[in-house]
């Protein structure tokens, strides 16, 4: 069996920190692999190569205090990166300065840097964080084993942790456009915007939009409610990579999704696992689905990137570097 760097893996609820403990989890069935958490670096010897998954909010309370724990660490070990959350205008213009200039530094650190899309490829060269080479290793998918098709709830259903840019807002507008009165947010609201949650929840009512919170949700909980939903949907504004979209098809659905570099990508790299549309089509497209629930589920037995795959990628990455 081939070795893989020491792969830090963080503790939590936070989607990359989930992803990095699943993707060692595989990885370990096909190398030899060992794990580190956060507390335990300060024991790992100078000069180990480590594998990171890095998003600013894992990281630290800010971006200069998240980019400055990794560059620090940089500076004793061999730290390769996947980066998440890629900086991009949605970030607005307050945070977008600091969050580029947080990535530049992680990237100048680091020795060789992964990401989960062509799309942040582009980024990564766009928001002046990174010029150099960045390999790209799409977020994996499992289908899920559980084949029955529950009784739809007659809601839409957008899914993972509420923030602004998430799309809840244009999903909302459109269900309201559409006939469609119920809507379903299948997580709760990431760290610091619970009040805008709430205020969001009311903005919903304003347009007849009854809106059910379902706070947090462990694994078999949240696919059943996933799979329950009339029509899933994805209007992100802010988009690197989606965990979301990945386990709307791992469920079986295929999601109503706005148009972008990263969901055109997507569409090609699993053609008939969504149905993509311009954000003016929305509602003509919710309309459409619930019309016809038969097109929120793609059907398919198997899928191109799989949670083996993607550890493949990464082994074939490291074996390359000398790992």
């Amino acid at each position: 069996m081939s070795r893989a760097p020491l792969l830090l893996i963080h503790p939590g609820e936070h989607g990359v920190a989930v992803y990095g403990r699943d993707l060692a989890s595989v990885i370990g069935g096909l190398a030899d692999v060992r794990t580190v958490d956060p507390a335990g670096l300060a024991h790992v010897p100078d000069g180990t190569a480590v594998h990171a998954h890095f998003t600013d909010r894992l990281w630290g309370d800010s971006p200069e205090e998240a980019s400055r724990t990794f560059a620090e660490l940089a500076t004793r070990l061999r730290l390769s990166v996947t980066l998440h959350d890629v900086p991009q205008k949605s970030d607005g213009e307050q945070n977008r300065p600091r969050r580029r200039a947080a990535y530049a530094l992680v990237a100048a650190a680091a020795q060789a840097i992964v990401v989960n899309s062509a799309h942040e490829q582009a980024l990564l060269r766009e928001e002046d964080v990174w010029s150099g080479p960045a390999s790209a290793i799409p977020l994996p998918v499992e289908l899920g084993t559980d084949a029955e098709r529950p009784r739809p709830d007659g809601s839409v259903g957008v899914l993972g942790y509420f923030y602004p840019g998430k799309g809840h807002d244009e999903a909302a507008a459109a269900a309201a456009a559409a006939g469609m009165r119920r809507l379903t947010v299948l997580g709760r609201a990431s760290d610091g915007h619970a009040g805008e949650l709430e205020t969001f929840v009311r903005r919903a009512a304003d347009l007849g939009v009854e809106v059910e919170v379902t706070g947090w949700l462990d694994d078999e909980e949240i696919a059943r409610r996933g799979r329950a939903v009339s029509v899933p949907v994805i209007a992100h504004r802010h988009i690197s990579a989606s965990g979301s979209l990945a386990s709307w098809i791992g469920w079986g659905r295929r999601p109503v999704a706005v148009r972008n570099r990263y969901i055109d990508e997507m569409a090609a790299l699993r053609p008939g696992t969504l149905t993509a549309v311009d954000e003016t089509g929305l509602a003509g497209a919710l309309r459409d689905a619930a019309a016809d629930l038969r097109t929120t589920w793609h059907g398919l037995a198997e899928l191109p990137h799989s949670q083996a795959d993607a550890a493949d990628a990464y082994l074939r990455l490291w074996g390359g570097q000398g790992s």
